[in-house]
């Protein structure tokens, strides 16, 4: 017997590679996925994943969230597959290790300042080759400004989508609908 398999043949499930020229990421790539296959490690299993995820799948994730996520977890390790960006409303920042693939210059600066330490991911796997001891935190994957105009089209009821716009003044999509002086308001 075989596989029935119509028009257009079966589907496989494609493995996400990493599309960077970077030779850095690459190996990074393929150290995490060598021990996500040689170690049973979850940990690693997600990282290998996230390594080979595209730009927008890795959001850059501020000081601010990095000190409210690690905030009772001391002596552990942030791990964010991703940016750690500064956040200049956000004044004392916490003696905290992070893993990170980048650091913008600042917030390298103000971790550094406040007695913590910045490590890359090769370095986290020769201190905790399973994860041991870490905290996998990611950034908002949905604010991008392009998320704001999915779901429901703007004007449907419980709606929250913005519309497309080409300008934000008081001529467009301003009136019905939109304010109670005009009609109603949705």
């Amino acid at each position: 017997m075989g596989i029935d398999i119509k028009a257009g043949g079966r589907v496989k499930n494609k493995v996400r590679l990493i599309k960077s020229d970077n030779p850095y990421a690459r190996l990074l790539a393929k150290l995490y996925k060598f021990m996500a296959r040689r170690t049973d490690s979850k940990f690693n299993k997600v990282i290998a994943k996230r390594l080979n995820m595209s730009r927008r799948n890795r959001p850059p994730l501020s000081l601010s969230k990095l000190a409210k996520f690690m905030a009772g977890k001391e002596g552990k390790i942030a791990c964010v597959v991703g940016t750690i960006t500064d956040d200049k409303r956000f004044y004392d920042v916490p003696k905290v290790t992070v893993c990170a693939l980048r650091f913008t210059e600042t917030a390298r600066a103000r971790i550094v300042k406040a007695g913590g330490e910045c490590i890359t991911f090769d370095k986290l796997a020769l201190r905790s080759p399973l994860g041991q001891g870490t905290v996998l935190l990611r950034g908002p994957v949905k604010s991008r400004r392009a998320e704001k105009h999915f779901g429901l089209a703007p004007g449907v009821p419980h709606s929250t989508a913005r519309p497309y716009v080409r300008s934000k003044g008081r001529k467009f999509e301003k009136a019905r609908g939109r304010r109670k002086s005009r009609g109603y308001k949705a």
